[in-house]
């Protein structure tokens, strides 16, 4: 069976769901959005905090119902979409090969494609903590899912490794279900969620937040006993003689996200080893010409409103790319990351719109700073710059139309 789209979306989160909108909206007329779950929302679907929507709707929404309001939008279009679908391939032609219980496998002729996979998190593999192999070992995200949809509290006792936003709110949200949270630990030397998280899910509780501490061992054999923590030095290296027990029979891993890129890979598409996200442009097109990219499979957002406007930019490009009226007026040059900047999306300005940028600071600085583009002179105040709070920079196209080579970007003291 072959399908035909203009624009195909592959992921229904805020992201997927917004670039069905705006593609829509501009004007094409066959858009097709692919779901691999049960039900469109993505992630928000166990998000229940509140948070959603504060910049784009102005209104505080928890996830479900920032969801409800993107999904009534949708329905009131012509926009198609397969629920229970998964992509098994995407070929730099636009060729979407997926497979669904009704269609079984289907090919799908897209004129162009819109990424919006979204981001999975870091196992224990990932870390290499030691220790043995027992039951209660959960990524923050997981346990969010037991708790919020499912109706299972995953643990009486709780350990949190990392301060990554889900982590904080999980922290919050397993005391209020009568849970004990012993303590949220941090290997960094910041905190790695949002300050108002810090204030809202820890402070607000009483949970204490230790930083520059890890877990270098996990006890028990058929359900964790506890775990071993341990300071660490500048280096990330464990202190000896710092180790601790603290009893436990749940520990949640809460460090960090990372992009769902396998199809972008066999899509050929470049990907950049600091965001772990296709190579991306200001108009959100990846290194093939008419697959775009947004949300966070691009780059790990803070805000669902950051993930929503990288939609809406991907969603109305790909609309006009398969209406045949895409062009590019002059070679893109590269942006990069310069003093201080650790993260730095988009990576590419082919100077079709205006460069909205997304800079992460590569460490804290806690007095007022100067964010710099040069060579084109651009000098913008912030003031303070910290490595878990994404800084958004709008550059109008006209003050950037005569650069011709790389844009670097620096963050310096004032």
């Amino acid at each position: 069976m072959q399908v035909e789209a203009d624009v195909t979306v592959i992921g229904s989160g805020p992201a997927g769901l917004t670039a069905a909108l705006y593609a829509h909206k501009s004007g094409a007329k066959n858009v097709l959005l692919l779901e691999r779950e049960e039900e469109l929302g993505g992630i928000l679907k166990q998000c229940i905090h509140n948070g959603f929507g504060l910049e784009q709707f102005k209104k505080d929404y928890t996830g479900p119902e920032y969801a409800e309001r993107l999904i009534e939008e949708l329905e009131k279009t012509n926009v198609q979409y397969f629920l229970n679908t998964m992509v098994v391939s995407l070929s730099p032609n636009k060729t979407i090969t997926a497979v669904n219980p009704e269609k079984g496998v289907f090919h799908i002729e897209s004129k162009s494609v819109v990424l919006a996979m979204g981001c999975r998190e870091r196992s224990r593999g990932s870390i290499n903590i030691p220790g043995t192999r027992p039951a209660g070992v959960y990524t923050a995200g997981v346990a969010q899912r037991f708790v919020n949809i499912d109706g299972y509290l995953p643990g009486k006792e709780v350990v949190i490794l990392g301060s990554g936003d889900i982590g904080l709110i999980m922290a919050r949200r397993l005391t209020l279900e009568g849970a004990q949270v012993k303590g949220v630990y941090e290997i960094m030397d910041y905190p790695g969620g949002l300050k108002r998280n810090i204030v809202q899910c820890l402070n607000d509780f009483g949970i204490p937040l230790y930083l520059s501490h890890t877990v270098t061992e996990i006890r028990g054999k058929e359900r964790v006993e506890g775990v071993v923590v341990s300071k660490v030095d500048q280096k990330m290296n464990p202190i000896g003689g710092s180790e601790q027990f603290i009893g436990c029979d749940t520990l949640l891993l809460s460090v960090g996200l990372i992009p769902e890129n396998e199809l972008s890979t066999e899509a050929g598409i470049e990907l950049t080893p600091i965001t772990k996200g296709p190579v991306t442009a200001e108009t959100m097109e990846t290194a093939v010409p008419g697959i775009f990219s947004c949300g966070n499979v691009s780059t790990v957002f803070d805000l669902v409103d950051y993930v929503a406007e990288s939609g809406i930019i991907a969603g109305r490009n790909a609309a006009e790319f398969a209406a045949g009226d895409w062009k590019e007026e002059r070679n893109s040059v590269e942006v990069t990351p310069g003093e201080n900047v650790r993260m730095l999306f988009p990576q590419r300005y082919s100077f079709k719109d205006d460069l909205i940028l997304f800079i992460r600071s590569a460490k804290p600085i806690e007095k007022p700073v100067n964010i710099e583009l040069s060579p084109a002179g651009i000098r913008l105040k912030r003031l303070y710059a910290r490595p878990n709070e994404m800084v958004r920079l709008k550059v109008p196209r006209d003050k950037l139309k005569d650069i011709a080579e790389p844009i670097t970007v620096s963050i310096t003291e004032r």
